[in-house]
């Protein structure tokens, strides 16, 4: 039985007086064993699920052990316990070209069970087989001869174009979409595509507006150093960075104009000195992101890229003589796909945590939304500053330690973007004998140790707060100072806006403070790009604003991305801080175009 074509399925349909024979009771058993292949290759692929290890017990004796794997088709392969094997006896052996050889195993169906015919249509088979037995069959073939696994590609990523020639590949790769504040990782993947004795330097700086690399900067070096590769031989260099909390919806990346450069075997070499890779910035998050383009892969594409009908169990390596053969190296370490069986991800988990360190695996409480109960309090209209209340909890884990910290969501406050004052209090219920009353709710800012002398049920708690000037929202820390039995801690929060400029009669001290361009003037080509970058003396990175001072002058993206225009000429570009215009600076682009001799 070859079930490569489990779709579309057909089930019998029963009605009064209907005569079932047997082709009605196979269709039977097809409809659901295509079912079920069906979900096994779409839910869990192919692979080993557990045991299948192989061993060498001698020189020419192979040990299997008992497991279960899925094939490319969705059928269930069980060995049901352990077999030992002579190399020469096992299917394929004789047919050997090589001495690089692979172990494979096969969804087998045998026919068992004789029995007696009684109502038979043909008279010389007297006897009918009751049973199929669905078996394995183990075998062998030469590893050049096992074909690669076909994916379809995809979207996710993007690929920009390094260097391409006879001799080498060079790509920049990296997601198509990034997720705004969170970390992302780009690879430098160099391929060498000849058999050419020659080896490769390339030198080049990429500009990463809206990402900054692990030291804040808005660049990464790309070096390759004297690299020699075998045929077909790839070397990977991984690069993270981190994609900014701005407004923009997308951004480019760009190669920094004059900064290329590439030899082999010392000899300079001609290489593309522009590269523009668009790159999607989205608020969801990277599991999201991934869901998505994993989701969006229709059924012809997964019938494209569909496994193969066997197991590949190890790669074993022969030495062989005209009469005898000696088995030398058993490998199935890199050879095996492992399948993540969902009833073993408790077990995953705990192996797991030897790998993470504590400060990766602490669990961190993140309470729901802030509960947003109060109406902004306009204090007065004209200059008085903007106002919002709130009551926010953070449920704590059981048996919260001293030192654990737990955070709150993200909380929005109502007051929109810009500096905004958040204050934090801690709500607890208390005996009030000077009231009267047994039970009072009572707010404590600042330290509540100061209170807790004679209040059994104030909690020892440190807070901080972290204002998300861009996003117009803060999250809430704290961390106990004694071991608590309490499950919610409760905290009033009063978030204070002030008008910008001198609305309050009080001038902002902008002195010391200003920004400068990375670059401030630029000589590059017509319709060339080139990133402004901004340095920050004396003051806190901040949203930056880039406007073109007069028409037809080229265009700017809103993260400083600069495309000349096609006319010759120098361009000005002001660059300001979005919420203090009055700090600005001025960069300049000298457009000339391509083969213009500077000097003259």
């Amino acid at each position: 039985m070859n079930n490569s074509q489990l779709t579309p399925f057909e089930r019998n349909r029963y009605y009064a007086g209907k005569m079932l024979t047997s082709a009605d009771f196979q269709a039977e058993q097809t409809y659901f064993n295509n079912k079920r292949r069906f979900a096994n290759s779409l839910l869990y692929g192919s692979g080993v699920i557990c045991g299948l290890g192989v061993f060498s017990l001698d020189d020419l004796s192979v040990l299997i052990e008992s497991g279960v794997a899925i094939d490319g088709m969705g059928r269930e392969v069980v060995i049901d316990s352990s077999v030992v094997k002579k190399l020469s006896a096992v299917d394929g052996f004789d047919a050997l070209r090589t001495n690089n050889v692979s172990l494979c195993l096969r969804y087998k169906e045998d026919e068992v069970h004789t029995v007696y015919s009684v109502n038979r249509s043909d008279p010389d088979r007297e006897y009918e087989y009751n049973r199929i037995s669905e078996n394995y069959q183990i075998f062998l073939m030469d590893s050049e001869d096992v074909p690669e696994t076909f994916e379809m590609e995809t979207e996710f990523l993007t690929r920009g174009v390094l260097l391409s020639n006879e001799n080498f590949s060079v790509e920049f790769v990296m997601p198509a979409a990034a997720s705004k504040g969170r970390n992302v990782k780009a690879v430098l993947r160099i391929e060498k595509l000849s058999d050419a004795e020659v080896s490769l330097s390339y030198t080049g700086v990429l500009q990463i507006p809206a990402f900054s690399d692990p030291n804040g900067l808005h660049e990464i070096d790309l070096v390759i150093d004297d690299v020699r590769l075998s045929s077909g031989e790839v070397l990977e260099k991984e690069y993270w960075m981190t994609a900014q909390e701005v407004s923009a919806l997308e951004t480019n990346i760009i190669l920094k104009s004059g900064s290329v450069q590439a030899f082999e075997n010392d000899k300079n070499i001609a290489v593309p000195s522009n590269l523009s890779m668009k790159i999607q910035l989205s608020d969801v998050k990277p599991r999201e992101l991934v869901n998505r383009e994993i989701g969006r892969m229709n059924l012809e594409m997964k019938s494209v890229g569909a496994q193969s009908d066997f197991i590949r169990l190890a790669d074993l390596i022969l030495v062989r003589t005209d009469s005898a053969y000696i088995i030398e190296q058993v490998n199935d370490s890199n050879v095996k796909h492992y399948i993540a069986a969902p009833a073993q991800e408790m077990l995953r988990c705990d192996y797991m945590e030897y790998f993470q360190k504590e400060a990766d695996i602490r669990t961190v409480v993140a309470a729901a939304p802030a509960e947003q109960n109060a109406k902004p309090i306009n204090l007065r209209s004209g200059d008085a500053p903007e106002v919002e209340t709130g009551v926010l909890e953070i449920p704590l884990s059981e048996n919260a330690r001293k030192g654990d910290v737990c955070y709150s969501g993200e909380i929005m406050h109502g007051l929109g973007r810009g500096n905004v004052y958040v204050e934090v209090g801690y709500e607890h219920i208390r005996d009030d004998e000077a009231l009267g009353e047994a039970s009072a709710k009572s707010t404590i800012y600042g330290n509540p140790a100061l209170f807790a002398e004679n209040q059994r049920s104030v909690v020892e708690v440190e807070t901080a707060v972290r204002v998300l000037n861009d996003k117009g929202s803060f999250i809430v820390a704290v961390r106990p100072l004694q071991n608590v039995d309490f499950l919610v801690l409760t905290f009033p929060w009063v978030a204070i806006k002030f008008p910008a400029g001198n609305d309050l009669g009080i001038e902002d001290d902008y002195s010391g403070k200003s920004i400068a361009a990375e670059t401030p003037t630029i000589t590059m080509g017509t319709k060339e790009s080139h990133f402004f970058g901004v340095r920050y003396n004396n003051m806190d990175p901040c949203s930056i604003t880039y406007e073109l001072t007069e028409s037809n002058s080229g265009e700017i993206t809103a993260d400083g991305i600069y495309t000349a225009p096609s006319k010759e000429g120098v361009y000005e570009v002001r660059i300001f801080c979005t919420d203090m215009p009055v700090i600005c600076t001025y960069a300049y682009a000298i457009v000339k175009k391509k083969g213009f001799d500077e000097e003259g």
